[in-house]
């Protein structure tokens, strides 16, 4: 039997993992403000109690993102997929066994360190399946899966949630994950190069575009993470996500609590209406990946065309953001004006993180990849540690300081980029 665009049924699988992967994390984000005080937590405490959830959560990303790019590299993107999805649908279940910060903490810390395998994974996976200039619009579909799985469930998650409770919401989004593993185990039964179903034309179209030199590192052999850290090219990578990647998260964080806190907003309005920014990221996502993509098949060297996609992302970013910090007391009567600049801040940072995630099959190739997109996330996350300890004290008051925060970081990723890509060490 052959499948004609096989790599399109990969990456779609990679994608559906994806929205599963951001269900099962944003559960508790859209939940924590109609439940902490079932254990005991006082309305003062309650930013500090989710900002430590989320602590053990990033800890635990932070290590997985890094441990998980080599466990990628090691045993395969095929069998490596399914222990994480495995390992984090486990995870996610234990939380309706949770009787409170410790426990919640605990169950965070392994789904986290799980759910990190998810990126390095569909990054090596996209170097395998997809040549240069269709790499792009693959991580865009990957990245549409995140923006969808937040659209996803904030109007299931407020459903279940009221029809089931806390506990049986966490149990039963676990589910999900298992039956993804199917589908993934028939589908993708080997690389490219080994594939039965593959027909003979998408094999060529995939592995004669492999020879094709876009990356700037010469390789022949897999590197060290000390031998990786002399290219300056990984250290793009890594400055550039340690400051945009928590422009994301203090959204997919906060964005109910925010919501509750300056509109009065109950679950049924934030199932209503928090899904919206992310349809317009998942929008930004697929733009994103098939800007860069078109470039690439014009001619334009494919790291060039990353960083014009990235620097779109960023102006869209800063504008919106700059708007709210300036016209947020006028907008405390207009939550669908203030939901629809969040909107387009999540655009712009999905029009630029698929091209920014793809740097790594770009700059380097075979074992390397999966590693260097490991350590990018690796730092993303400890990026979002800093700002998720920032946000309780910021938002005593007002949320001015918050959105600030975010249009600071927006330069300082563009920045990092561009300095540390123009040549390697």
């Amino acid at each position: 039997m052959k499948i004609n665009g096989l790599r399109w049924w990969i990456i779609t699988l990679i994608g559906l993992a994806t929205v599963i992967n951001y269900i099962d994390r944003s559960a508790i984000n859209i939940m924590w403000p109609y439940i902490y005080k079932d254990f005991g937590i006082a309305d003062t405490d309650n930013k500090n109690a989710l900002a430590l959830i989320t602590t053990f959560f990033m800890i635990a990303y932070a290590i997985g993102q890094t441990v998980t790019g080599k466990m990628m590299d090691a045993i395969g993107t095929r069998l490596g997929m399914v222990i994480s999805i495995a390992v984090w649908s486990v995870s996610i279940a234990l939380h309706a066994l949770a009787k409170g910060l410790s426990s919640f903490s605990v169950f965070r810390f392994f789904l986290g360190i799980s759910e990190a395998g998810n990126w390095p994974g569909a990054t090596k996976s996209n170097a395998e399946w997809f040549p240069a200039k269709e790499r792009a619009i693959a991580q865009g579909i990957f990245g549409a899966g995140a923006s969808l799985g937040s659209v996803v469930s904030a109007p299931v998650i407020a459903a279940l949630y009221l029809a089931i409770g806390w506990q049986g919401t966490f149990a039963g989004i676990a589910v999900l994950g298992f039956l993804w593993i199917i589908p993934w185990l028939i589908i993708n039964k080997a690389t490219p190069d080994k594939h039965p179903w593959i027909t003979k034309k998408e094999q060529d179209h995939i592995l004669d575009c492999h020879t094709d030199k876009v990356n700037t590192v010469p390789e022949t052999k897999v590197y060290t993470w000390k031998e990786l850290l002399n290219f300056k090219t990984t250290w793009s990578i890594i400055a550039s996500r340690f400051f945009i990647d928590p422009v994301w998260w203090l959204f997919v964080t906060w964005l109910p609590t925010f919501l509750k806190e300056q509109f009065a907003f109950d679950i049924k309005q934030i199932g209503a209406f928090a899904w919206f920014p992310y349809l317009l990221a998942a929008m930004g996502s697929l733009i994103g990946g098939y800007y860069s993509s078109k470039q690439i098949r014009k001619g334009v060297n494919a790291v060039v065309a990353r960083r014009k996609a990235v620097t779109i992302g960023c102006i869209i970013m800063l504008v919106s953001l700059v708007t709210i910090v300036f016209m947020l007391d006028q907008l405390k009567e207009q939550p669908a004006v203030t939901i629809g600049l969040i909107s387009i801040t999540l655009f712009g940072f999905q029009f630029l993180i698929g091209n920014i995630q793809t740097l790594p099959s770009d700059f380097f190739n075979g074992k390397n990849v999966g590693t260097v997109a490991g350590m990018g996330g690796t730092a993303a996350v400890l990026g979002v540690l800093i700002t998720t300890w920032m946000v309780p004290v910021l938002t005593k008051t007002s949320y001015v300081s918050f959105f600030i925060l975010a249009a600071l970081l927006v330069p300082l990723s563009w920045l990092s980029l561009k300095y540390f890509a123009k040549k390697n060490a």
